[in-house]
């Protein structure tokens, strides 16, 4: 049967939780590690000799109320929210990178080669996406610096490439949308062109994956 002491221990937890955004594997680790070091330090009370109620107020008034807490939580929510959209990036612009000429190797253009704003169009796709490797990469290293200095610079840093970063994968949403759009005015086959089609696939997963993460981080910075 569940004791007291679990009962305002959970009433704590919960308050925590309601209060904080963010990657929700992180947030359940985060919200565990609590709730069970609020019940160590009530046991240790009660092995000093406290009775229960005591105990279990006394444990929860020193651990602190969720004001006081949430600054500290969240700040870890919000690192982790930026390191997993910071590794999606960096896997969907290194595939791109890397694969975006397979799309087009191959196809026979009608009239000659595609027009020249659209090969300027085409050629700036890798400029796009080294920038996204870059903001994602500088991510990764700035929570990797968090994790072990504490710095009331990081966050701020950590914000700024968080949106650079976003703003980055919603230029390149923007220009490969209209990549793709004015392929096909040029190229009517490209809609059955295979590496086409497997492209368009692989890169509506990448955008889903990564639509999920930035999301997750702009709730976090709220």
């Amino acid at each position: 049967m569940r004791g007291y002491d679990e009962v305002l221990v959970d009433e704590r937890v919960r308050e925590l939780a309601g209060h904080l955004r963010g990657p929700a594997r992180l947030k359940a680790d985060l919200l565990t590690e609590a709730r069970h070091a609020l019940l160590d330090a009530a046991e240790a009370y009660r092995e000093g000799g406290l009775p229960t109620t005591e105990a279990e107020r006394r444990a929860v008034a020193e651990f602190g109320t969720a004001t006081q807490l949430v600054p500290g939580y969240q700040a870890e929510l919000t690192a982790g929210a930026l390191r997993r959209l910071a590794v999606r990036a960096l896997v969907v612009a290194v595939a791109l990178m890397a694969g975006g000429d397979l799309t087009w190797r191959g196809a026979n253009w009608r009239g000659g080669p595609p027009p020249e704003g659209y090969q300027v169009l085409s050629a700036s796709m890798n400029g796009i996406w080294g920038l996204v490797a870059g903001l994602a990469v500088a991510g990764l290293l700035l929570g990797f610096l968090a994790a072990r200095h504490g710095s009331d610079r990081l966050p701020r840093l950590e914000r700024a490439v968080g949106f650079g970063l976003t703003g980055a994968l919603g230029l390149g949403v923007l220009a490969g949308s209209a990549l793709v759009a004015w392929s096909i005015g040029l190229w009517e086959a490209a809609l059955t062109w295979p590496p086409m089609i497997v492209g368009t696939v692989l890169v509506s997963v990448g955008w889903f994956a990564l639509a999920r993460a930035a999301r997750c981080w702009l709730l976090a910075t709220r």
